[in-house]
């Protein structure tokens, strides 16, 4: 079984330059990240989409699925959960997810790294 180390929170930007239900990717700590705002929550995913290998998922399409906030990959489609990562197309697939807030205006990420 694998363990998540968890790091420090890194200052992306400031929420008001984020967009609702628009992706964009930063660069946190040498790891490629897609963080998403959507009406009341943040996310943060890596930005490599598991089924092409390319570095694409900031660019998805943010949705819902039964009430699951949702990521569609923009080249193949399939959909993760934002919350977990996990693929509802392909069951055994996922994105490694990281942890976002905002404090003070500012949006945080926290990288969770499996070992």
């Amino acid at each position: 079984m694998s363990r998540a180390t968890v790091l420090t929170w890194t200052v992306v930007c400031r929420l008001d330059q984020l967009e609702p239900d628009r992706g964009v990717a930063a660069l946190v700590d040498g790891v490629q990240v897609a963080l998403f705002r959507t009406a009341d929550e943040l996310f943060a995913l890596d930005n490599r989409d598991p089924v092409s290998g390319a570095y694409v998922l900031s660019r998805g399409i943010v949705g819902s699925r039964g009430g699951t906030p949702t990521l569609a990959s923009p080249l193949h489609k399939q959909v993760y959960d934002l919350r977990t990562g996990d693929c509802l197309d392909l069951p055994g697939v996922r994105v490694p997810r990281h942890e976002a807030r905002c404090r003070d205006g500012l949006v945080e990420v926290r990288l969770r790294q499996e070992e």
